[in-house]
């Protein structure tokens, strides 16, 4: 392969990485002038999947472009252990039934990023149920307790005296030996997983094959600006998420966040972002990402709607419509539309003052609804309540 196309991948594959390990083995494998194979793993763990996930996929996308096989691993047997990486506590283990069906909705969504026609998904159960207890156990023999306790989330949690399951010991352990088994070249990751993919590259030296390059992608923060996005923390687009939903919440963003969404979720060319104003940036990533995940017509009237209902003042449009055919209190009035997706997120919203009913604020979350209006949720989140009886 050239030098000036080896030059080309490396500048595409290193716009928004974090680090590379190690770059020069990077280039030597490229010079290999063969398809490389790319994994990135997936543990579904909930049936969405989100702008935070979409930093790797289009990394994946990157490299389907430039001719190489990619890898879309889903973690159907680790997914029932749960990765530790990043957790302040054990995360609760799911059966197999709920990682089937989380897994089941992942092609359909992944299918607006990636080009499924060239992609390899592949199911690391295949392997793994069909391995012995003792051939799994003496997958410990590749990692000490040591290096285990020496990893910074592990670390945190026992000096607050926090539990630690065994059974997250075994997770890096798996997942190292998933990269064995595709003799992967390159694996991808957030930076909360580079202690995993290191032990897949220690594994892969064990086994006998060249090691794997590790790319790690920076965590998105999610629409507070302040964790990294998750359904968990309330702080999420979904790429589901309908365009008036997605557009709002992207136009929620903080200012000091937009950079790095343009640089993670878009193509553009990041010089120009720099000098527009926040409001204008804004509209134009809002329009960008729902044009990538519907269309440039649902964008352009979703532009147009947003400047309608929060720049003029006014109502939506075409309001989500709630039938009240007796009183009911708010918060099963918003959990049973769907207007929130848990108690806890309602409770938050209500804590900082955010849940209005026809302009009067409610600070209760069992007051009564009991006539028709209009219920707004935080800036962008509107329901309209019908009393069938008026």
């Amino acid at each position: 392969m050239k030098k000036t196309d080896i030059d080309r991948q490396l500048e595409i594959i290193k716009r928004g990485a974090v680090e590379i390990i190690s770059e020069e083995e990077l280039k030597n494998k490229l010079e290999l002038g063969r398809p490389l194979k790319i994994k990135a793993g997936f543990d579904p763990t909930a049936p969405d999947i989100h702008l935070g996930h979409t930093v790797l996929l289009r990394k994946l996308r990157q490299f389907q472009e430039l001719g190489h096989e990619v890898y879309f691993l889903i973690g159907d047997f680790t997914g029932q252990i749960g990765d530790p990486s990043g957790r302040s506590e054990i995360r609760k283990s799911l059966t197999k039934e709920e990682v089937s069906r989380n897994a089941a909705t992942y092609k359909k969504q992944i299918s607006k990023i990636l080009d499924t026609e060239k992609l390899r998904i592949v199911f690391n159960s295949v392997w793994f149920e069909k391995m012995s207890v003792a051939q799994i156990l003496k997958l410990t023999a590749h990692a000490t307790v040591s290096q285990m306790l020496a990893r910074s989330d592990f670390k945190k949690r026992l000096s607050r005296n926090d539990d630690v399951s065994l059974l997250e010991f075994m997770y890096p352990l798996l997942q190292g030996y998933d990269s064995v088994v595709l003799e992967a070249d390159i694996e991808l990751g957030g930076t909360d997983q580079i202690f995993n993919l290191l032990v897949g590259r220690d594994m892969q030296k064990d086994f006998g094959q060249q090691q794997q390059v590790v790319i790690t992608m920076p965590l998105l923060e999610g629409i507070d600006g302040v964790q990294k996005m998750s359904k968990s923390y309330a702080n999420y687009i979904g790429i589901n998420d309908e365009p008036k939903e997605m557009f709002g919440k992207l136009m929620s963003i903080p200012d000091n966040l937009m950079f790095k969404y343009y640089e993670l979720l878009t193509s553009e060319d990041l010089s120009l972002i720099k000098n527009m104003h926040p409001k204008e940036a804004k509209i134009r990533l809002a329009k960008i990402i729902i044009a990538q995940y519907y269309s440039q017509k649902e964008a352009e009237e979703e532009a147009l709607e947003f400047e309608r209902v929060f720049a003029q003042k006014e109502s939506p449009s075409d309001m989500r419509v709630y039938q009240l055919s007796a009183a009911r209190k708010v918060m099963d009035i918003v959990l049973d539309s769907g207007l929130v997706a848990s108690k806890n997120e309602f409770r938050r919203l209500i804590s900082q003052g955010g849940v209005y009913f026809d302009g009067q604020r409610i600070d209760k979350e069992d007051t009564l609804i009991t006539k028709t209006g209009i219920l707004k949720l935080g800036k962008r989140r509107f329901l309209k309540v019908e009393n069938i009886k008026e």
